[in-house]
């Protein structure tokens, strides 16, 4: 363990080690655990968004004010998933890292990301299927749903570029996240490495692809059983939500596997594989 600037936290390649490892042990949990801890971080991200929508539809907060409070209560999200327990998909993109190392076979690794990002789909769809039978969007005179009309009609009309870079800033930040609060030990520690990356990208409004399988549906239901719709929720469909998603989940990848774990593994972990590689005669 090692002391940085002053804390007692992992130093930045010990965290890199400790990623490794614990990407291994997620490649390899037995299908039935990765299933259900895939539920579990669908919903926990769907809980984050909901926590978001409450404060964003409060109009009488100013943009920057809706959008940095918004983005704090989502990390809620992200808290769960690293200090409950939950396979998550964005989280999932740094196994690229242990993958690179040749310590996961590249079945392991799409193994992985297709279970976890399916698992995320059902967990995240399925509490927004409980939140619309709660009554839950009724609240604030209704604005609560109009909110998540409006922020689903915005995603679905994005351009494919606009939704791919979106994806790529979003899951560099959440990665960022997961990395840091791999350095802290403590509860604490950890919440706090996850809330300023995290709100800093709901409050830039990148895209996530798990909050997206949330959002979405839930704004379907609501557009179905609603009365009167704001401008706009005509985009609300299955083929643009599809076209949503594909971006979104490309972009995701590019940002955590990328530019997150790749990048890390050539600081910190190539040159100690170099390091033990037999010199060629």
């Amino acid at each position: 363990m090692s002391k940085v600037f002053g804390f007692d936290a992992y130093s930045p390649g010990e965290v890199a080690r400790h990623v490794e490892e614990v990407c291994v042990v997620k490649a390899r949990l037995p299908l039935l655990t990765m299933w259900m801890l895939s539920l579990l971080a669908g919903a926990f991200i769907g809980l984050g968004a909901l926590y978001f929508t409450l404060v964003a539809s409060d109009a009488t907060l100013g943009f920057a004010a809706s959008r940095v409070l918004g983005g704090l209560c989502f990390s809620l999200g992200l808290v769960l998933v690293v200090i409950a327990g939950a396979e998550l998909f964005t989280g999932n993109n740094l196994l690229a890292m242990a993958w690179v190392d040749g310590c996961l076979s590249t079945g392991e690794l799409l193994r992985n990301w297709s279970v976890v990002c399916a698992g995320n789909f059902v967990g995240a769809a399925g509490l927004a299927v409980l939140v619309w039978l709660s009554g839950h969007p009724s609240l604030n005179g209704g604005a609560i749903a109009q909110t998540i009309l409006k922020i689903a009609a915005l995603k679905c009309s994005l351009s494919f570029q606009e939704a791919f870079f979106r994806g790529v800033l979003c899951n560099v930040l959440v990665c960022m996240a997961v990395w840091m609060a791999m350095a802290g030990r403590s509860v604490a520690d950890k919440v706090l490495a996850i809330v300023l990356p995290i709100s800093a990208f709901v409050a830039a409004g990148f895209e996530h692809s798990i909050a997206n399988m949330y959002f979405i549906p839930l704004a379907m239901l609501i557009k179905a059983s609603a009365s009167a719709l704001p401008p706009g929720t005509d985009a609300i469909t299955w083929a643009r939500f599809a076209g949503n998603l594909v971006p979104v989940i490309a972009g995701n990848l590019v940002g955590g596997s990328v530019l997150v774990g790749l990048v890390y593994w050539v600081i910190y972990l190539r040159p100690a594989r170099k390091a033990k590689l037999p010199e060629s005669k």
